[in-house]
């Protein structure tokens, strides 16, 4: 006996959001794991463009975050080889140093208390897509949590090892989840490391359905009160650990086991 087919929308996604929370386990990864992690489903997604690109995640300690050691590609990153640095870049555990265009990242983790793991890569049509010096197009449901999420900045400040760009990317980033920054790549802004792994992988799919779309003609606005249920439907903790547990796996799969040196969690 069914007792739902009366039921209005509203009750029904709160209802699966319910069950959701409810059947979605949580995963006993680690930060250090899930960074590790991260780094290689994003290296086997196509965000790795030789050394560039960062990871970083806030640590325990105020004022701190862990990030990749500068030398490594994301296919390469541990648990054990990630180096734990202060705003400044002094490492203050592991050995090497950062990539000094992390000091981007200490400035929005400045400015953004709710941020908790920034990435920054150059995808491909990521990439392609910023040559173009035109916004992200979000038009397709797959993507919508970036729907009114993704800022752009048209001017390209240069390389980003200066106080005067982690100002001007902060400031362009706004209270937004990303960022496409023209002639450069994209940068994700997130309160979870797996969050922030689930929009870094949406973002390069979103270039790519733009790049095709404006290949075979006009794109066409989603409604905009469709388009924010749909991302706020979307963008949610249970389906952001769901995503990165699926693509975890994956790279597990893919052999990748060395990313983790002290077990697997789930």
């Amino acid at each position: 006996m069914t007792d739902t087919f009366e039921a209005r929308k509203s009750e029904l996604v709160d209802l699966a959001h319910h069950r959701m929370r409810t059947a979605i386990p949580d995963h006993d990864w680690t930060v250090r794991q899930t960074l590790a992690l991260t780094c290689r489903i994003l290296f086997d997604a196509g965000h790795d463009s030789g050394l560039a690109g960062q990871i970083t995640a806030r640590a325990e300690r105020p004022g701190t975050y862990y990030t990749q050691r500068l030398g490594l590609g994301f296919d390469e990153i541990t648990e054990d080889n990630l180096l734990l640095v202060d705003e400044d870049l002094t490492v203050l555990e592991g050995e090497g140093m950062a990539n000094p265009a992390n000091r981007f990242h200490s400035w929005i983790y400045r400015a953004r208390p709710d941020v908790s793991c920034v990435i920054h890569t150059h995808p491909l049509h990521v990439s392609a897509l910023s040559m173009l010096g035109v916004p992200l197009v979000v038009s397709q449901m797959d993507t919508t949590p970036l729907y009114e999420d993704c800022a752009f900045l048209a001017n390209w400040p240069g390389i980003p090892v200066g106080n005067e760009e982690g100002e001007t990317i902060t400031a362009a980033l706004g209270d937004k989840r990303a960022l496409l920054l023209a002639h450069h790549g994209q940068l994700v802004a997130a309160g979870t490391v797996e969050e922030a792994c689930t929009l870094a992988l949406l973002i390069e799919r979103a270039a790519r359905l733009q790049l095709l779309a404006r290949s075979a003609g006009e794109i066409r606005e989603l409604p905009d009160a469709l388009a924010r249920e749909a991302h706020d439907w979307i963008s949610t903790p249970k389906r952001d650990q769901a995503n990165f547990a699926y693509h975890a796996r994956r790279a597990l799969r893919a052999g990748h086991h060395d990313a983790l040196t002290t077990g697997e969690g789930r």
